[in-house]
């Protein structure tokens, strides 16, 4: 799917009025491509050489959370990689947490600070006091675009574009039901791209009128433990019998669902369904693996992301621009949860990246 076109489909181009035959086949063509294979690099070529002797701090929203715990361990990969010390200090799923850790961050005096699912609206003012020590800023999924931001200044956000992947979460759920999901979302609050992402499923269902969705919902992640599991519940008794596929922003939600579908009875290989528009955690691999409720995953290439957020930082420390790179959207299904590295229970494309980066930056 093209950027251009997810940022078409984002401004809800499609009218009320949709013919369900064509937008389900519109969605067929956008999930093939979704499915294939990531085998050829993309990504730069060139780029600065390793600047030396630099430290860095990963700061994650909540390391129970997949994604955030992914991209933690390709920072720790790639900082040894380029000969950089690394540390991780854990912001546990809320703000409060996540700005006493940005005090501790900066108290370190790091020459680099990597920000996990942290988002820039919450955290402006403990930002801006970094930018002013002179701290170079990097973002993973700490706003709803890729590239730079401008206030505060972050010198690069990491992330697969939030549209595409909302949309190819809420595409699959219309294609395998031939245009007739009936559909549950969930998604947080607390991050733009959160929101981003949830608000767009729920457009692109409702743009299919075969399709309904039949509860929208809001849940933070910090309370996805305690909310999550009641609430399936409560869908399985409400809509008892229409509910057929659940769409959430991450995984992490669907660790809690499950539980609560199996209680209730349902089949594990559904109604319902379950598809999860981000991350792609070790359980969720296992689910879809497995026939066990959950069906698809929209997973970022985690590990690569937390190299590219390293090379992003060397490119600040050597006074260069952002490298330009994002990464494609990609789709897991049991047909292809086995490839992209796929055994190891994450998608982790095989297309050499870390050599690519080694090269760039000089190192062996």
């Amino acid at each position: 799917m093209s950027l251009v076109r997810a940022a078409l489909l984002a401004t809800c181009i499609f009218t009320t009025a949709a013919n369900a035959q064509d937008v389900t086949a519109q969605a067929r063509a956008d999930i093939a491509g979704a499915t294939a294979p990531v085998t050829t690099w993309d990504g730069p070529t060139t780029g600065p050489k390793a600047a030396t002797g630099k430290t860095v701090i990963y700061i994650s929203a909540d390391q129970r959370n997949g994604g955030a715990l992914g991209v933690s361990i390709g920072v720790t990969e790639a900082a040894a990689a380029i000969g950089w010390t690394a540390k991780i200090i854990d912001g546990q799923g809320s703000v409060p947490s996540q700005t006493a850790a940005m005090g501790q961050a900066i108290a370190l005096k790091p020459d680099g600070i990597i920000l996990g699912t942290v988002d820039t609206v919450g955290q402006r003012s403990t930002i801006e006091r970094a930018l002013e020590q002179g701290i170079k800023i990097v973002g993973w999924h700490t706003g709803p675009k890729p590239g730079p931001i401008e206030s505060p200044a972050v010198f690069a956000n990491i992330t697969t574009p939030p549209e595409a992947i909302a949309l190819t979460a809420a595409d699959y759920a219309i294609a395998k039901s031939d245009g007739k999901a009936q559909v549950a979302i969930m998604r947080n609050s607390e991050t733009l791209i959160g929101r981003t992402k949830g608000d767009l499923m729920r457009s692109r269902i409702e743009a299919c009128t075969g399709c309904k969705v039949l509860s929208f919902d809001v849940i933070q992640i910090s309370e996805t433990s305690t909310r999550v599991t009641p609430l399936t519940s409560s869908l399985m008794q409400r809509f008892n019998g229409q509910l057929t596929w659940m769409l959430s922003i991450n995984d992490l939600y669907f660790d809690f669902a499950v539980p609560a579908l199996r209680a209730a009875g349902a089949p594990e290989a559904g109604p319902p369904n379950l598809i999860s528009g981000g991350d792609g955690s070790v359980s969720a691999y296992g689910r879809i693996r497995s026939g066990s409720y959950q069906v698809a995953t929209v997973p970022e290439p985690l590990n690569l992301q937390g190299w590219m957020a390293i090379d992003e930082l060397n490119r600040a420390f050597n006074a260069q621009p952002w490298s330009g790179y994002v990464t494609k959207v990609h789709l897991v299904t049991k047909d292809n949860v086995d490839l992209d590295g796929g055994k190891n229970n994450r998608f982790d494309p095989e297309n050499g990246y870390r050599e690519h980066y080694k090269a760039i930056w000089g190192v062996k």
